[in-house]
């Protein structure tokens, strides 16, 4: 007869099927940002993390194994894929405002303008990031569940069995929170192209090359004024001429 105090056995499920599309992705068009190495590292993370799990459990290294797939694990798996979407995302519109910019013939100095600085990075950080919201309290359930798995024995077998569902319910909705990133991203994309497409419509100002003009054409015009008898000379202007060409008359 089993002893009913030893401690059951840490079984980590399968998460794959969990993730859903985190794993398969979805159709995009052409001309989509492409976040499938995002995707990919994220996934594979967890996927990774499951396995180091199983490892560390079948040493019974119990409080390891849990920490594996623990909430830390997720929000930091989270938080990289965040930060990577964020990068690919100025990145490209970066790329957008350039060639606009350079296409309408904007000075280097005004281009440099349209940087993208450290708050605006943080803010659209912050904004991807809110597409996994809905995953806090479900890693904060997980996190619970896990103190009752790491003591469970044949006593209160439940306690293994609800922590197996909360990493289940979490792959679940870590794919929700990406699939939520992506519209995010879509959004993102779409406020940066109506950007580009004011930079593309910028246009040089033109008083610079007016005042150019005036300060050469005025000066030739009084001159032809007075060449032609129009205009009297200027006593100065008699005097200059006079110093300056005097001698040789």
């Amino acid at each position: 007869m089993s002893n009913p105090n030893l401690l059951l056995p840490l079984r980590i499920p399968e998460l794959g099927p969990s993730l859903g599309k985190l794993v398969t992705g979805t159709p995009r068009p052409s001309d989509w940002l492409p976040l499938d190495t995002v995707r990919y590292r994220l996934a594979t993370r967890i996927v990774n993390g499951a396995g180091e799990a199983r490892r560390l459990a079948a040493n019974e290294e119990r409080a390891g194994a849990l920490a594996a797939v623990g909430r830390e694990a997720w929000q930091e798996a989270w938080r990289e894929a965040v930060s990577s979407a964020a990068d690919l995302v100025l990145g490209r519109m970066a790329e957008q405002l350039e060639a606009e910019a350079v296409a309408v013939g904007m000075s280097r100095g005004r281009r440099a303008q349209l940087g993208v600085g450290v708050a605006e990075r943080q803010a659209l950080v912050a904004r991807l990031g809110s597409a996994g919201s809905d995953l806090v309290p479900i890693l904060d359930e997980l996190d619970e569940r896990a103190t009752g798995a790491l003591q469970a024995t044949a006593r209160n077998r439940g306690a293994v069995e609800a922590w197996q569902e909360s990493l289940k319910v979490a792959a679940r909705q870590l794919e929700a929170a990406w699939l939520a990133l992506e519209q995010t991203v879509s959004r993102e994309e779409s406020r940066w192209r109506a950007v580009a497409d004011q930079v593309a419509s910028w246009r040089k100002p033109l008083w610079p090359v007016g005042l150019i003009g005036a300060l050469v054409l005025l000066p030739t015009l009084w001159l032809g004024l007075i060449l032609g008898g129009y205009v009297d000379v200027p006593s100065w202007l008699r005097s200059a001429w006079s110093a300056v060409f005097g001698r040789w008359l």
